[in-house]
């Protein structure tokens, strides 16, 4: 397979070999669900917390006399019974993350950039660096590339121009060659990688 290389104006600089292994027939479709649902999952805070009779403010005198009062008998002020007591089996505190080897993140990946390659959903600019922090500079960048909808910019170097002319853009998402995952590769409609990045990132593909 190859990539179409284009520059900043839209003009063909040629095409780029595609040098990681290409997943064919079906392989990886389970490990792309499987690091798309841990990386979501590791997204959810799990903050939620109701404390127990041991956690919530209190004393360990006993409300009132065992015997003779003629009220039910109470031992605590934290009882679950009472105002302002602990909560019974409410939201603790969870750690949702998933556990996912290195392989299965690697192959995930290729099968990713698989697919949207076959689909003509990958390009590479040669180079990405605005001479202004304007977003109409970038706008216009995007509109000489004919990107519509959605787009990943995956950048090897970071570019303050392109970071601040991006911010305004809200379809446009920005991501590091050694850092873009899976799930990002495939949101977008479009990922557009800078030549430096996509080289980046096929080393990283490359390792075993």
């Amino acid at each position: 397979m190859k990539l179409t290389v284009k520059d900043i104006k839209g003009k063909n600089q040629g095409e780029l070999e595609v040098k990681f292994q290409v997943i064919e027939n079906g392989r990886g479709t389970q490990a792309v669900h499987d690091t798309v649902v841990a990386y979501t999952a590791a997204q959810r805070m799990g903050t939620a917390h109701t404390k127990n009779a041991g956690e919530v403010t209190g004393t360990n005198k006993k409300p009132w006399k065992q015997k003779g009062t003629g009220r039910a008998r109470a031992g605590s002020f934290q009882s679950p019974l009472w105002r302002g007591g602990g909560v019974v089996f409410g939201p603790r505190t969870r750690d949702y993350t998933k556990k996912i080897s290195k392989s299965t993140k690697q192959l995930a990946m290729r099968k990713a950039l698989t697919e949207r390659i076959k689909a003509g959903d990958v390009l590479v600019v040669d180079d990405l660096k605005l001479t202004s922090a304007k977003t109409k500079d970038f706008v216009s960048v995007l509109a000489a590339l004919e990107l519509k909808g959605t787009a990943l910019i995956v950048s090897h170097v970071a570019d303050k121009n392109l970071t601040q002319a991006s911010k305004n853009v809200s379809s446009v998402e920005l991501a590091a060659s050694d850092s873009v995952n899976t799930y990002q590769i495939l949101r977008a409609d479009k990922v557009v990688f800078t030549r430096g990045a996509y080289e980046n990132l096929e080393q990283r593909l490359n390792k075993d």
